[in-house]
């Protein structure tokens, strides 16, 4: 065929395809080269010309007006035979004509230019090929048209010539969200896929299982901080968990709506003064209603699972009636009694406090006193002694304002004591023998000993008091006294100390109260220290009362943790006072026993528990407040004493039931005693009454939770899940009600948390500037200091964290959940982009029929599905991320991906090689995807949304939890991938840092389990494209049982064994094997880039298959 016969062919496709015209721009270099060439297409050189007007842009075909467009094909059309011919290959080259191959490949020149070209293209920044053809020989032939390649091809390669007939990835899920394009798509996603609804939509499913976590209500009295962030997705992870695993979850969140937090708060600087107990009510009430809205609002933008119109408070009348019956059946059994007995006192909130109302301040200061108390009367065992006459017992005290109240001295009976003789002043004073040498050092002077004997010789020893003239206080003997510090001889003050006030009931000392409810000295105390601050100003007089009677041997400066007020932070006394009281001393026994029977996350925290519960001898319940549950309590007016039985308890429950707790004050006394509570009370007339005014602790509000929200039908929680501070808590109340109504503890499991801090490992504070916000943790600064990580940050730091220890929260912890999260978006992407147009409904393959490696990594997914399973059981989703980045970075990056890209690539797109793999990874991506849905479920929904296979109106939470099959652990696939990939790491670190795709690899096995295992990986002795060499990543393998004797010197060799592990154990083999690499003779495949072409510009075998059904 001549030139000009072949242009009128071209003109006649150009007519059809002008719209798709492109223009070409020529280097000199290729300018050139196509001269150079011109000979073979027409004689005349001269119309090199007018391709050096196209390529200097001199060039009128590429007009986007069309009749300017036909008006250059009649110009060019017009010009002599020698023009036209080059008219005709410039279209050749430019436009994208369907069939050209065919033709073109008759004319070998024309195909030599083309090819040369466009290896030379990138390089030359010249032509771009969209079409392009085969080799003419016998070998390769023609390819049809291609958008892609087996990896990105450069713009102008001749990779590039086969796009279309190549599959590469698409998808339309995004790659990367930030700013308010994030924070919109969560809520998109929350609204789309029915956050709101998903709760009520699981509680009416029917469920085999059940189960039921208890919300342990936070305050309303304040913002949403990192702590209720830490507390509410940690168990939202849980629950939905549960929920993906087909059980009906129970999970009714609460707020503890009463307390003086609250009370504080939402008085202000008002103070109560003025105000009645109903004004103080509505104001508390306000208050927390706005707290519980603001906490809801962001509890629902964390994602947390819930019916927000369904949850519990603890001023609601149906609470408060509930809680009540409790309290009746504990007061039933005479576990409630009200008693004139020490508790801790708070001055600044003048209150009574429970101890899970106390906090430590290790750096408090103290004004500690050394003293001395005369012996008016030597113990009758050591009164024959000589040289004992005037000694003085020696005692230290932090608490110098508790001198006054004295009541005795306590000993240890087992200790060894000594009278020692200050040598600076001959005084004689009475310590414990080991404490001498440290007092020494002390005093800065010698102590000679005078005579020694043990602590039980001291019994019948009488004191003079330092401070009150004419009153002596006996020498008793008591376990608590120890001999870490001061003298070992311990100052007791009954009304002022619950050790104290054990040694006085033991020994029926008095128990005198000098201190008022607002921590100042009463007139008991004398006129020298009445109305004077115990904790400062009463200190100070009491030391200068013991200077002043000699009393005084040393005073220092002592640090040491004290108790606190946790809502105030000021400092608590221990003072006597007329309160209500649970004898917790008789339910301990029982508590501890049922503790047994409860699991305790982490285990260490069940011994802070039981130390906690040992410390407690009795609980005070009472408190001098107007924002709570009020004690149903009536008194006598005349004597005092109280009218409180199952009859009144009952009524008034009803009542708030009924009204609200509010009645108590807003009904006449009438209406809260009827007669015929009266009656059966046997009690006289309502004038001779009036009701209490103290409220109930709101440890037990929360402590009878179980009574108010959990189902009748068995009232005990599967978890509980809080704080480590909950140990003397929630955790501990509940368990004590709940033990001594139903004699069973409230909860199967408990989960102690630890609490968010800095990076520094710091207490959150204002005053540091350290304190983190949630909500710009999601929304981000508006000044753009902090951006919109959007709520899934959140959760994966929370997450991520070892939840049973501190959790620490910043910038750090917060860009690390941010890279970890974009990392899997990433890998999802991925496995979304190879689905594209899957349907595993009618198009996955059966597990029998996969590719080996694609049912190993079933197995894979199935041995990671049960250890997430059991990492989310054990409330561990720390171990739930660490098992899910192994697994995606060294199973599926790693491995995996790299292995499988060609066949997804370059293999006929319905082939059962391509589908097997498509069919794993469809089930890796929605393992994957269901994997992390608890911790991330706005990330796993959005990638559901896009995943093939499903009804889009499914969401992935309605849809159940990893479905694993026992088909995919398959007897000896385990072995026969392990084992090649035993082989391919010894191949690998014989070429470190080269392609393997570049090499020959023999492998030599003798006879056996392992020859036979890759035998079922490679059936032909030599292979490029078999399971086993795709595994090998390897041009060709060959597989035989020995390595043959004509190896090429250079070949590099290696030797190694691998254990095959059959039948749990029952077949063991050690089995050799040998390799040899040698780089490949074949060339690379100008489609696929595997080094498995005969020639440099021809197809490889596979590729020519698949281009020519794709033509």
């Amino acid at each position: 065929m001549n030139c000009q016969n072949l242009f009128f062919l071209i003109k006649f496709y150009v007519m059809l395809w002008r719209r798709n015209f492109n223009s070409i721009r020529l280097s000199d270099k290729q300018q050139r080269t196509l001269a150079g060439n011109m000979d073979e297409i027409c004689p005349n050189r001269d119309t090199v010309v007018v391709l050096c007007a196209i390529s200097s842009g001199r060039n009128i075909v590429n007009q986007k007006d069309e009749a300017k467009h036909d008006n250059t094909l009649t110009k060019l059309s017009s010009k002599p035979t020698q023009t036209r011919s080059v008219f005709s290959f410039y279209f050749i080259l430019s436009s994208e004509l369907p069939r050209l191959s065919m033709l073109l490949t008759r004319v070998s020149p024309v195909y030599q230019t083309l090819a040369r070209w466009g290896r030379r293209s990138q390089r030359g920044g010249g032509l771009l090929l969209s079409r392009a053809v085969g080799c003419s020989s016998s070998r390769c032939h023609g390819v049809s048209p291609g958008e892609g390649s087996a990896q990105p091809a450069e713009a102008g390669s001749a990779h590039a010539m086969y796009r279309d007939t190549v599959l590469l990835p698409r998808t339309e899920f995004p790659m990367k969200l930030t700013g308010q394009k994030l924070l919109d798509r969560e809520l998109q996603i929350q609204q789309e896929c029915g956050f709101a609804e998903l709760y009520s939509w699981q509680r009416e499913r029917k469920a085999t299982k059940k189960f039921c976590l208890h919300d342990g209500p936070p305050y309303a009295n304040g913002d949403p901080h990192v702590g209720h962030a830490l507390n509410k997705i940690l168990k939202d992870i849980r629950n939905r968990f549960e929920m993906l695993r087909g059980c009906q979850v129970h999970y009714i969140p609460g707020w503890d709506c009463h307390g003086l937090p609250i009370e504080l708060k939402a008085l202000g600087e008002l103070g109560t003064s003025g105000l009645s107990p109903l004004e103080i009510r509505q104001k508390a009430r306000e208050f927390a209603e706005g707290a519980i809205a603001r906490q809801k609002a962001a509890f629902q933008r964390w994602g947390v699972m819930a019916d927000w119109e369904q949850c519990y408070y603890t001023f609601d009348g149906a609470y408060e009636a509930a809680q009540l019956k409790v309290f009746q059946e504990m007061h039933g059994k005479g576990l409630v009694y009200q008693d004139y007995k020490p508790i801790f006192w708070s001055p600044s909130s003048r209150t009574a406090l429970a101890e899970a109302e106390l906090e430590y301040n290790p750096e408090h200061v103290s004004r500690a006193i050394y003293a001395t108390f005369p012996l008016a009367t030597l113990p009758p065992k050591i009164s024959s002694e000589d040289g004992l006459e005037n000694v003085s017992v020696l005692v230290w005290t932090t608490q110098p304002w508790t001198i006054p109240a004295n009541q005795a001295v306590c000993y240890m009976p087992n200790a060894q004591y000594s009278v020692v003789k200050r040598a600076d002043s001959s005084q004689l004073l009475l310590l414990a023998t080991e404490r001498t040498a440290s007092l020494a050092a002390l005093l800065g002077t010698e102590l000679q000993t005078v005579a020694t004997f043990t602590g039980s010789q001291l019994e019948g020893g009488i004191c003079k008091h330092p401070t009150i003239p004419d009153k002596q206080v006996p020498l008793l003997p008591a376990s608590h006294v120890t001999m870490g510090k001061g003298t070992g001889l311990v100052h007791t003050a009954p009304a002022h100390g619950m050790d104290d006030y054990s040694v006085a009931s033991q020994f029926k000392l008095p128990v005198e109260c000098m201190v008022d409810e607002d921590g100042r000295f009463t007139e008991v105390a004398g006129p020298k220290l009445q109305n004077l601050l115990v904790m400062t100003e009463g200190t100070d007089a009491v030391i200068s009362m013991l200077n002043e009677s000699g009393a005084l041997v040393l005073e220092e400066q002592c640090v040491h943790s004290y108790l606190y007020d946790w809502r105030t932070k000021q400092p608590v006394v221990i003072r006597p006072s007329k309160q209500w009281f649970i004898n917790t001393a008789s339910l301990k026994d029982k508590a501890k026993e049922a503790l047994q029977k409860v699991r305790v996350l982490p285990e260490s925290a069940r011994g802070s528990l039981l130390t906690m519960l040992d410390r407690r001898t009795y609980w005070c319940i009472s408190r001098q407040r107007s924002w709570g549950v009020p004690i149903p309590v009536f008194y006598h007016k005349e004597s005092g004493e109280p009218l409180i039985n199952k009859y009144t308890i009952a009524h008034i429950a009803k009542l708030f039931k009924e009204n609200g707790s509010d009645c108590w004050w807003e009904l006449p006394i009438e209406a809260l005693l009827p007669p015929e509570v009266l009656k059966k009370s046997k009690a006289g007339p309502v004038s001779d009454y009036v009701r209490g005014e103290d409220v109930l602790d709101i440890w037990f509000d929360s402590g009878a939770s179980w009574a108010a929200v959990l189902e009748e039908s068995d009232p005990r929680a599967d978890a509980y899940v809080e704080g480590k501070d909950q140990l003397g808590g929630w955790f501990q109340s509940s368990l004590l009600t709940s033990v001594a109504v139903r004699n069973k503890a409230p909860y199967k499991a408990l989960v102690v948390h630890g609490f968010a801090v800095s990076e520094k490992g710091e207490k959150m504070s204002k005053s540091l500037g350290n304190v983190v916000d949630p909500d710009e943790i999601i929304n981000g600064k508006e000044d753009g200091s902090v951006p919109a990580y959007g709520a899934d940050v959140l959760r994966w730091w929370v997450a991520e964290s070892n939840v049973f220890s501190e959790v620490q929260i910043g910038p750090s912890a917060l860009n690390s959940a941010l890279d970890s999260i974009s990392k899997l978006r990433n890998s999802l992407r991925f496995l979304l982009s190879n689905l594209q147009g899957f349907d595993q409904r009618t198009q996955a393959v059966e597990p029998q029929q996969m590719y080996y490696i694609d049912q190993y990594m079933l197995h894979l997914l199935r041995e990671y599905s049960m250890k997430v399973t059991d990492a989310y059981s054990e409330f561990d989703a720390g171990r739930v991320i660490r098992i899910l980045q192994a697994f995606i970075s060294r199973d599926l990056s790693s491995f995996y991906f790299s292995v499988i890209k060609d066949r997804l690539y370059c293999s006929p797109e319905d082939s059962l090689g391509r589908r097997s793999c498509q069919t794993a990874l469809e089930e890796i991506l929605d393992g994957v995807t269901r994997s992390v849905a608890p911790i991330l479920p706005h990330l796993a929904e959005e990638v559901y949304l896009h995943a093939p296979g499903h009804d889009k109106a499914e969401t992935l939470f309605k849809s159940g939890w990893i479905k694993s099959s026992s088909v995919w652990r398959r007897p000896g696939l385990e072995e026969a991938v392990e084992g090649a990939c035993a082989i391919r790491d010894s191949f690998l670190s014989l070429i470190p840092g080269k392609h393997a795709s570049k090499y020959d690899l023999t492998i030599a096995i003798e006879p056996g389990l392992l020859f036979e295992l890759m035998e079922s990986l490679q059936e032909e002795p030599t292979s490029s494209d078999s399971q086993l060499a795709e595994l090998m990543m390897a041009a060709r393998v060959n597989l035989t049982s020995k390595l043959p004797r004509d190896l090429h010197p250079d070949a590099l060799l290696s030797h190694g064994t691998f254990l095959i592990n059959l039948e749990g154990g029952v077949i063991r083999e050690d089995s050799p094997y040998s390799i040899a690499v040698m780089p490949t003779s074949a060339a690379r495949c100008p489609r696929c880039r595997r080094y498995t072409s005969e020639s440099a510009d021809c197809l490889c075998p596979r590729c020519q298959t698949v281009v020519s059904h794709a033509g």
